[in-house]
């Protein structure tokens, strides 16, 4: 499997880590830098390692920064991604089980190297389990697709329905 990873100064130790544990499983990784623990940017890296799996030339993205948080929202904004912050394995399982997240946002302030290492592992071992978590997926993928044709103070594109899918799912 082909892996982008990216980090900023903050994540630059645990990208460093996160790219050996991926190189020894087996994965050609493509590292997007940071390349140095000097202050930058996480958007400089977050952006060309999301657009990487968004436009199929890699398959998983894996981005590091001091909360994760900047990361997230900045791998989020790019199309086809559905970038999870995760603490904990039950919570980078689930990402992948029931969301189909294919980045994956670690908070490098905030868990230790033990912890990172089982975290990537949990992850990259999840598989979407499919079922009703299919429907989920779809409709935010939906959401995605109106939200960029919806007119906000952003920018002047048409108005967005009043449903972000095309169906309701009621379940009894």
């Amino acid at each position: 499997m082909k892996i982008a990873i990216g980090s900023d100064h903050r994540g630059y130790e645990a990208k460093e880590l996160i790219k050996n544990i991926l190189q020894r499983s087996g994965h050609e990784v493509e590292d997007f830098g940071t390349h140095k623990s000097k202050s930058c940017d996480y958007p400089d890296f977050g952006i060309p390692a999301a657009l990487a799996v968004s436009q199929g030339r890699a398959d998983l993205a894996v981005l590091i920064c001091g909360s994760g948080i900047g990361m997230s929202i900045t791998a989020n904004k790019i199309p086809g991604i559905r970038a999870a912050l995760c603490q904990d394995e039950m919570t980078a399982q689930i990402s992948r089980k029931h969301n189909m997240a294919n980045v994956l946002c670690l908070p490098a302030m905030l868990v230790n190297d033990l912890s990172i290492t089982r975290i990537v592992e949990s992850w990259l071992h999840a598989e979407f389990e499919g079922g009703r978590h299919i429907r989920r997926v779809e409709k935010m993928m939906a959401a995605e697709k109106y939200a960029r044709a919806a007119k906000t103070k952003y920018g002047e594109k048409g108005q967005a329905p009043a449903q972000v899918y095309d169906q309701t799912v009621v379940e009894k």
